[in-house]
């Protein structure tokens, strides 16, 4: 790609499209291995309203979906391959996301008013893949001195980065005796406040391999990073905790509700039911963005959300919703029919209208090229 104010030559791989259907309405059964995904009648005038775009993942696939408004008037959906897509991050012209065993670094090549492919505003590419080994990466965020931290869950603590070590540790739960790789609590969700980790989730309290697995119907807990105290233990596999206007907002996922904790007492407030298992949370002007997958191999049994599906004649869903957090109606969404049942994360990413990322084994990726004039660089004659 020249670096002139020109559109990049390179050609992207075309983008899918959502089908747009009213609500009630749905899409045809996917074929055997295949994926449908349609949109509300709205989503499209929604992101564009909004002037936003999403990216979001799917670890039973390995996928990461960046999704926006092409120029053509549909709903692009970009997709690239990472192994166990997990924790995304979106930070001023940079995605940060969680995968295997590697945590990824995505920075957009274009320059203001370049466009890529004629359609994309936004062209993330990777450029940096530090290798953790596989420790679970769950959420990701980053601080006010740019630095990654994100959820370890094998080994229940929060880490940043480092350049000799598959990690280096900052903080974790005071009942958590020793870091071991035995996923003792489930560590999940971080919540990033002014540019400092401040609250974290965790399914359960317990200080022993895998101990959370019987204990997820209950006892999930909201706790302060920095002094240690639970906030409350009245929640059921809770995840993706955001401060937003001195409130908490989390997912009280073994419930399928949204909530709003307040930090000083604990207590809960419901806001919307969504029919599904709920991971990832963005919080864009008085919107919850959430995903939604369908149960694994039984995992809704004992949880109340299992109870509040059938009571309320309903089928879980795999998709994303976008709630009104006034109202707590669900205003927009995005549904996924066929092989991909479950999703993690979702990011916001304000003021970018149509992306699109280059995956790390593509040909694209070998052939797009971006540097710094020469022009910047002294010559041998000056020298």
């Amino acid at each position: 790609m020249s670096n002139a104010n020109e559109t990049p030559e390179y050609t992207a791989p075309q983008p899918t499209t959502g089908q747009a259907f009213a609500p009630g309405e749905g899409p045809a059964a996917a074929a055997p291995g295949t994926t449908n995904i349609s949109v509300s009648r709205g989503f499209n005038a929604w992101l564009q309203a909004h002037r936003l775009s999403l990216a979001f993942t799917s670890y039973q696939t390995g996928q990461l979906f960046l999704v926006g408004s092409h120029p053509n008037g549909t709903v692009s959906f970009d997709q690239q391959n990472f192994t166990r897509a997990m924790g995304v991050c979106w930070s001023s012209g940079r995605l940060y996301l969680g995968s295997l065993f590697q945590l990824w670094r995505l920075e957009n090549m274009l320059k203001p008013g370049e466009i890529g492919n004629k359609a994309f505003d936004a062209v993330l590419v990777p450029r940096n893949a530090q290798t953790t080994g596989d420790v679970d990466i769950h959420e990701v965020g980053i601080d006010a001195d740019g630095r990654v931290i994100f959820v370890n869950t094998k080994y229940s603590c929060l880490c940043t980065l480092d350049l000799t070590h598959s990690f280096k540790p900052i903080w974790k739960p005071g009942f958590i005796s020793k870091l071991a790789p035995e996923d003792r609590c489930h560590l999940n969700g971080l919540a990033m406040d002014e540019g400092r980790p401040r609250y974290v989730t965790a399914v359960s309290r317990s200080d022993v391999l895998s101990g959370w697995r019987e204990r997820r119907h209950e006892g999930g807990v909201l706790i302060d990073v920095e002094t240690g105290l639970i906030v409350t233990n009245q929640l059921s596999m809770p995840h993706s905790p955001r401060v937003v206007g001195g409130h908490v907002y989390a997912l009280d996922s073994g419930r399928g509700q949204i909530i709003r904790i307040d930090p000083a007492t604990g207590h809960k407030t419901d806001i919307a039911f969504c029919p599904g298992f709920l991971r990832g949370l963005a919080i864009h002007d008085g919107h919850a963005i959430v995903t939604l997958s369908k149960p694994r191999n039984g995992t809704f049994n004992g949880l109340l959300l299992d109870g509040a599906l059938r009571g309320r004649d309903a089928d879980p869903w795999c998709g994303i919703l976008i709630v009104n957090l006034q109202t707590g109606d669900i205003v927009e969404w995005v549904r996924l029919e066929g092989h991909i049942t479950e999703l993690f994360d979702v990011a916001a990413m304000p003021g970018v209208r149509c992306p699109m990322a280059l995956g790390p084994n593509t040909v694209e990726i070998q052939n797009s090229i971006s540097f710094e004039p020469l022009a910047a660089l002294p010559t041998a004659a000056a020298a």
